[in-house]
């Protein structure tokens, strides 16, 4: 039995793994809260799509503006007037939490924080993260600005896979500017080896918050806890999500991509029968001693014609654990296969015709691959292998290669 989640100060948590996106824990992960300083990560991510873009260089010089230097809050301690270099600025905002060096950032790169703080809401869109707004690049409070605790930790793993180059960043313990050493005030960074980032964030109304990730055994786990009731606190809380997630779950690979998971009966074609996959491995989130194992279904498309290109989509693969159904894939096409002969074209059509094809759409029973996902028993000769139509017989045979 897995034991239920751990207790935490937080108001809101989740606990991610990285690899298959799964939710392993939360609590109230969907719930609007501020976010403070833990904006920053879509501060930085927008700098960093920038630069990879070729809009924004590392070097480029920025020139610190009054309004920069006024604003309030956690500090760089850029001089108004100065010049500073985006990757100083990058440092600045992500160790020293800077505040100045956010608005800095934000002025060079859109002219203003508010036209920066749209390009943040348009990026955010397009990760999908429908629980959030930014008002600011700095994570000052604005009833307008919130996020939440699942949003934070997508935006995380964004960060983790498209910005690869620049997540070393968010490990480093120190900088220094303007003769002034400030330490990164994630304090799992000194405890614990696995930890390699991210970001932390406080003030009144938010509480304090940490979007943090670790990697042991070559699996890497995300999680964000929003409200914690102190430093301290926020660490412990995401040392026990981290430590449940670890111990008690572990990832499963059901089934790997481009093997052949079942070869259906192909109409009009130079091959009699069509290799079908996935494309990628399907990898899922799962509990050590899981009371059951994950069934698989496939669902083909009928009748599958010739000629048919590699990659071309022809049914489903379903997931399920007993009636609820986890996760869905496209069934493609793993080869090309060609139109055949004139004379096969033909017969197939008159066979297609008869067997009532063209207007039978009454369901089939999907192929079950067997009791337990990736161990499948290869279906018999005769077996109806997807949706649509009636068995008959030879022309429904389904092959294991």
């Amino acid at each position: 039995m897995i034991p239920s989640a751990p207790r935490l100060s937080a108001k809101a948590w989740v606990l991610m793994d990285a690899t298959t996106g799964d939710i392993i824990v939360e609590h109230d992960s969907n719930e609007h809260l501020p976010p403070a300083s833990l904006t920053k990560l879509m501060t930085v991510y927008v700098a960093t799509r920038n630069i990879q873009a070729g809009r924004l260089k590392l070097d480029e010089p920025v020139t610190v503006s009054e309004n920069a230097w006024r604003t309030e809050g956690s500090r760089m301690f850029l001089d108004p007037g100065s010049q500073v270099t985006v990757n100083d600025l990058l440092h600045g905002i992500v160790i020293d939490s800077g505040n100045d060096a956010s608005v800095a950032l934000a002025e060079h790169v859109a002219g203003s924080s508010e036209i920066y703080a749209d390009l943040m809401n348009r990026t955010a869109q397009s990760l999908g993260l429908n629980d959030t707004h930014f008002m600011n690049p700095t994570g000052l409070p604005d009833p307008s600005h919130y996020s939440s605790a699942r949003d934070m930790a997508v935006l995380a793993n964004a960060i983790i896979r498209d910005e690869s180059a620049f997540y070393p960043l968010y490990a480093k313990k120190h900088f220094t500017w303007n003769n002034i050493r400030q330490a990164n005030r994630n304090l799992l960074l000194w405890r614990d080896s696995t930890v390699d980032g991210l970001k932390t964030g406080h003030t009144q109304a938010a509480g304090y918050c940490m979007v943090t990730s670790a990697v042991r055994d070559g699996r890497r786990l995300i999680t964000a806890v929003f409200g914690s009731t102190s430093t301290s606190s926020r660490a412990s809380d995401t040392q026990k999500l981290l430590t449940y997630g670890y111990r008690f779950y572990k990832n499963q690979t059901l089934h790997t991509g481009a093997s052949t998971l079942a070869t259906p009966i192909l109409w009009k074609g130079e091959k009699r029968a069509l290799a079908v996959g996935i494309l990628d491995d399907l990898t899922l989130t799962m509990a050590k001693k899981a009371i059951r194992k994950p069934q698989s279904s496939l669902h083909i498309n009928s009748p599958l014609i010739a000629p048919v290109a590699k990659g071309t989509v022809v049914g489903t693969l379903d997931i399920y654990d007993g009636d609820q159904k986890l996760v869905t894939r496209p069934l493609v096409a793993l080869e090309d296969v060609p139109a055949g002969g004139w004379w096969t074209r033909w017969s197939d059509a008159v066979r297609l015709v008869i067997m009532g094809w063209l207007s039978d759409e009454k369901a089939r029973p999907a192929l079950q691959l067997s009791a337990s996902a990736g161990e499948r028993e290869p279906p018999r000769l005769g077996e109806a292998y997807a949706a649509g139509g009636q068995v008959h017989g030879y022309f429904f045979g389904v092959w294991k290669k």
